[in-house]
């Protein structure tokens, strides 16, 4: 399953080749493909799936998905779990 979090664009950089960058996603950053997103700047939003930024978010849209994740583990929370359906601890 993938869950498109949005990841936020810190360092842009090239590796064998490539046009790589890390990408924050609040606090964890981890280092993606950005071939199909050339046009990506340090600070902008990107969607990724496997390790490759599909798509460039901008900070609008970024924010309306952290709204609608927040909205989600609220609901989900509400019932005694987390968005995988575990239970929470108390």
């Amino acid at each position: 399953m993938c869950l498109a979090i949005p990841g936020r664009v810190v360092e842009i950089f090239q590796e064998n080749g490539l046009l790589m960058g890390h990408i924050d996603y609040s606090g964890t950053v981890n280092t993606i493909c950005l071939e199909y997103v050339p046009e990506i700047a340090v600070g902008q939003y990107t969607v990724v799936h496997a390790g490759f930024a599909l798509s460039v978010l901008n900070e609008e849209e970024a924010q309306q998905s952290f709204a609608a994740w927040r909205e989600l583990t609220q609901a989900v929370a509400a019932q005694g779990t987390d968005v995988f359906g575990n239970p929470l601890e108390k």
